[in-house]
C-alpha cells in the first residue's frame, strides 16, 4: 500500500499566528515536523499543504514538496485533500500529521500506517490511556471509546462513560480512559467522503469533526498508544518546550 504523508500548516492560527515559522532549537517547527515524517519508512513521500506565501516559499528553501491551497477550509482534513488532488501523486491513503508537533514520533506514523493498510480499516487513529484526573476533566483534552476491536464509539470533551457508583476523583482507578491523540490515517476514498459530508449535529455540540464521519455511518479504528509529544497552540506551549530543551 502506498501511504503518503501530508502536513497541512495554516500560518492564521486564532492563538499563536505564524506558528509554523517559529524557530526552535535552530529549526523552524515545520521543519521539524517534515524531519520526523520523513524519517518513517512507512510514507513513501511527504508533503505540506498550506495557505500562505511565507510558509510554501520556506518550506520550498529546505528542499521539500509544499502545496498551497485554499485559506478557506474548515479544517486541516479538507486541506489535506486538496493539496493531495493538486500534488500530482497517486497514494492508497494518507496520513493527516499535525503541523504543530514539532517531535511526532515516527513510530507512531508507522502504527497508524499499519492500521490504516488493513482492508476493513476506512480511517484510522491513535488513542493514550490517561492516568490523572486533570486530563480526565479537561475539556481540552479529547477522550474516546473504543471496542474490544478496536472500532471507535464516541468522541467527547466530557469523561465517558460516567461511573454511578465510583467518586470522580476515582473515576481513572477503575476504568480505562482514553484520550485522543490526534493523527488520523484515511483511505483516500474515505477523504474524499468524509470532506463532502454537511457538518452534524454531535460535531456541532462537540466541535468534533471525527462525530460526524461517525454520524455518517463511517467506521474509524484506534490504535493504542504509549507516546504523547506536545503541541504547539499557543505562546506559553512553545515556551514551555523551549525551557525544557534548556
Amino acid at each position: 500500500m502506498k501511504i503518503l504523508g501530508i502536513i497541512p500548516a495554516r500560518f492564521a492560527s486564532t492563538r499563536f499566528p505564524g506558528k509554523p515559522l517559529v524557530e526552535i532549537d535552530g529549526k523552524s517547527m515545520i521543519r521539524r515536523v517534515v524531519e520526523q515524517a520523513t524519517s518513517c519508512n512507512a510514507l513513501f513521500g511527504v508533503i505540506v499543504a498550506t495557505d500562505d506565501e511565507r510558509i510554501f516559499n520556506h518550506v520550498q528553501s529546505f528542499g521539500y514538496q509544499v502545496v498551497m491551497t485554499s485559506p478557506d477550509h474548515p479544517s486541516g482534513t479538507d486541506r489535506c485533500l486538496e493539496a493531495y488532488q493538486k500534488s500530482g501523486l497517486h497514494a492508497d491513503a494518507i496520513i493527516n500529521i499535525q503541523g504543530d508537533e514539532p517531535f511526532v514520533d515516527p513510530s507512531q506514523i508507522d502504527l497508524l500506517a499499519n492500521l490504516i493498510s488493513k482492508p476493513e480499516v476506512e480511517i484510522a487513529t491513535l488513542a493514550k490511556r490517561i492516568s490523572d484526573n486533570a486530563s480526565l476533566f479537561n475539556p481540552n483534552k479529547v477522550k474516546v471509546i473504543f471496542s474490544p476491536n478496536g472500532r471507535a464509539i464516541y468522541f467527547s470533551r466530557h469523561a465517558i462513560p460516567y461511573q454511578k457508583n465510583s467518586p470522580q476523583n476515582e473515576w481513572h482507578l477503575h476504568h480505562a480512559y482514553y484520550k485522543h491523540i490526534g493523527l488520523y490515517a484515511y483511505q483516500v476514498s474515505a477523504l474524499t467522503s468524509i470532506c463532502s459530508l454537511e457538518t452534524s449535529p454531535l460535531e456541532r455540540a462537540e466541535s468534533l469533526e471525527q462525530l460526524r464521519w461517525i454520524e455518517s455511518g463511517m467506521s474509524i479504528y484506534v490504535a493504542e498508544t504509549d507516546i504523547e509529544t506536545p503541541a504547539v497552540d499557543t505562546p506559553e506551549d512553545l515556551k514551555h518546550i523551549l525551557d525544557n530543551l534548556l
